[in-house]
């Protein structure tokens, strides 16, 4: 049986690890979820960056791309759609005109066609929409973690 993001129990996934280890960017507003989120994550052998919203992922994009970012560039950002600040999808558009080749994935509660259509056109590798299995969102962190970075 496969768990859902809103179980409290462990994922039923064993920890898996990808060598180097791969950090990945996570951009959520709900601490609840970010906590769940980031667990898994580094449960399947993530190194996982916690940002609280929009406004705190652009940073990290901008000091890391200068040279200045405290854990270092991600491999991948994950990233709520809908936050204070920027938006998933405004991040998602800044990355692409900056031609920064980083993979991201979005989560969002409110996952219309047309927000899928956006997010695939502005370059996002994923989109689910909540609520989700943990263990389809850590395998595909997993894969783009490690995949040549997007054109």
């Amino acid at each position: 049986m496969r768990r859902r993001f809103d179980d409290e129990e462990e994922p039923l996934h064993r920890p898996r690890t990808s060598h180097p280890r791969r950090r990945v960017l996570l951009a959520e507003d709900d601490p609840d979820m970010r906590a769940l989120l980031a667990s898994a994550l580094r449960h399947d052998g993530l190194d996982v960056i916690e940002v609280a919203d929009g406004t705190e992922l652009f940073d990290y994009i901008g000091s890391t791309w200068a040279g200045a970012g405290p854990q270092g560039r991600p491999d991948l950002i994950i990233s709520d759609v809908r936050m204070p600040g920027f938006t998933g999808l405004e991040i998602l558009d800044i990355l692409r005109q900056a031609e920064f080749g980083l993979p991201v994935i979005l989560i969002t509660a409110f996952g219309s066609p047309e927000t899928h259509q956006q997010a695939h056109r502005l370059g996002a590798v994923a989109v689910f929409d909540k609520p989700f299995e943990l263990e389809d969102l850590t395998t595909a962190a997993l894969f783009y973690a490690d995949a040549p970075a997007p054109d």
